[in-house]
């Protein structure tokens, strides 16, 4: 398996990956990471790619949110979506990938990464129930244990304040659960 930056040619299979990963919000996922790609550069955000046998079979993104801290917004970073082919679910694919965007963020000076999704599968790549750092969450919906953070090299004390998605995660209606929903949208991976 390698890891790598997505490319153009990588479009139809990240999508693919979603619509298999995601099940009934897969196409939702897929089209929010085709307006975060309009909307992300390099620099304000991050997407990687696991290619396996020349088929992309994992994605993870990474975009450009933030706090809204008593100071002033501070640029941080929402881990979403990250998806696995059914295949390659339980691999260690997800891990990788994640772990190597959080090399990546830190790297570029990024001071925190939220997310939402399962504590179970989360914590043990270092994030943290979000509201212990005194984040706050920028839904209702959110379950408490589902607001995650890693924190960064890069952050400090002062950084606090109630996390600012952008757009196009409300346009897609995908933030925190709705009624009947029993994942979220950033949990449809393993």
């Amino acid at each position: 398996m390698r890891i790598r930056h997505e490319g153009p040619q990588d479009a139809g299979g990240i999508a693919r990956v979603h619509l298999h990963a995601f099940g009934s919000h897969g196409s939702a996922v897929a089209a929010l990471v085709e307006d975060l790609r309009t909307l992300s550069s390099r620099e304000s955000g991050l997407s990687l790619v696991a290619e396996s046998g020349g088929e992309v079979v994992g994605h993870v993104m990474f975009s450009r949110g933030w706090v809204d801290a008593p100071a002033r917004l501070v640029a941080a970073q929402i881990l979403s979506p990250v998806g696995i082919t059914p295949r390659s679910q339980g691999k260690g694919v997800a891990t990788a990938l994640v772990e190597h965007g959080l090399e990546i963020l830190g790297a570029r000076g990024v001071p925190a990464v939220f997310l939402e999704g399962d504590p179970g599968f989360y914590s043990r790549l270092g994030f943290v129930a979000a509201g212990v750092h005194g984040f706050g969450k920028p839904s209702v919906r959110i379950p408490d244990a589902g607001f995650q953070v890693f924190i960064l090299p890069a952050h400090e004390s002062w950084m606090t304040g109630a996390l600012v998605y952008p757009d196009a995660f409300w346009a897609h209606d995908l933030v925190g659960l709705r009624d009947g929903d029993p994942g979220g949208p950033a949990t449809g991976s393993g």
